[in-house]
């Protein structure tokens, strides 16, 4: 038994040792060329985002900053050509629509070669203090020239809106939710106006960059009066929402998918096979991230979630505000 145990123990050693050797000479001389990949060849395939169409709500508001200010004055124009002979009211004094300011004389011919006087008296077009009035007794005045002017009590809120924004205001609204920074309780203003590329001032107000109230101004301009029992001052920030419109239960899809934003757009539809073709859909309500569409898809339809060429938000394609890059530019929601 002694000599047996001096033989089986080497012989374990030796049969473990040839199974290391033989373990090292295939992993040095034979590699497993399965698990091997080729540089040159990817090893995962890319697959470009894709959104099923689904049914969802459209809310069309669109949301500006703004700046209240004093309504601009009002001028008081002559309506004769002639003399003052009478000033009925003086600078800084209350006066109502329709109250008498001066009193014009003119000598006219007639067609028949006589002559004659003329009498006219001028009336406050607007209710206000009469900020200005330059009118002197006999003074001379042509049709139409300003004598005075009237700064009406009243206040509006103005802001700039981008034209592209205009997109998703075809049924223009009359009115908008106002919030004043710091202020009272969000309120509504009305008799909103919308005014492109005025070389005036606003209907009403300023030019909606600065908060004038009679500058001149460029672009887009959203206007509306700030009730009167409502209390503000010039300067004060605020935050105007237009309703757009709303659209319940319609097809939604992101504004990312598609070539266009208004109107008639393309989505890149998937195929069964996996490759796309261009589809034209026709486009309802956005609301800067999603977008209505009225035709061309259908609930469970496959699109590409970014147009081809368009940066996704996971490749620095999203910006601050949740705006996103589509074919026609950055759209942010509103």
């Amino acid at each position: 038994m002694s000599i047996a145990r001096k033989w089986v123990f080497p012989i374990i050693w030796i049969v473990i040792f040839a199974a290391i050797a033989s373990a090292l000479v295939k992993i040095a001389f034979f590699p497993d060329r399965s698990d091997a990949s080729d540089p040159a060849v990817p090893s995962a395939e890319i697959v470009d985002p894709q959104y099923a169409v689904t049914i969802g709500t459209v809310r069309n508001d669109v949301t500006l900053t703004g700046t209240v200010a004093a309504d601009a004055a009002v001028p008081i124009p002559a309506t004769l050509t002639g003399e003052v002979r009478e000033v009925y009211v003086t600078s800084g004094q209350s006066v109502s629509a329709g109250d008498e300011i001066l009193l014009l004389r003119a000598q006219v011919v007639y067609s028949d070669g006589t002559s004659g006087t003329e009498w006219e008296k001028v009336t406050a077009p607007a209710s206000g203090v009469l900020s200005t009035l330059t009118a002197l007794y006999g003074q001379q005045f042509a049709v139409g020239d300003s004598v005075g002017k009237i700064s009406p009590p009243g206040f509006h809120v103005s802001g700039s809106i981008p034209p592209e924004q205009l997109y998703r205001l075809i049924q223009r609204p009359t009115d908008a939710q106002v919030t004043i920074t710091g202020g009272p309780a969000p309120f509504t203003c009305t008799n909103l106006t919308i005014s492109t590329g005025q070389t005036d001032s606003v209907p009403g107000g300023g030019n909606g960059g600065s908060g004038g109230t009679g500058d001149s101004g460029s672009g887009t301009v959203v206007s509306c009066a700030i009730p009167s029992d409502v209390t503000v001052f010039p300067g004060l920030s605020a935050q105007l929402v237009l309703a757009g419109g709303i659209a319940e239960n319609v097809l939604v899809v992101p504004i990312t998918a598609v070539e266009g934003a208004a109107g008639t757009g393309n989505v890149y539809f998937v195929l069964p096979d996996g490759s796309t073709e261009l589809r034209e859909v026709t486009l309802g309500l956005n609301d800067g991230v999603n977008v209505e569409v009225t035709a061309g898809l259908k609930e469970g339809d496959l699109i590409l979630q970014f147009v081809p060429g368009a940066p996704s938000p996971t490749d620095g394609g999203m910006v601050s505000g949740n705006c996103y890059p589509s074919a026609g530019g950055m759209v942010c929601q509103g």
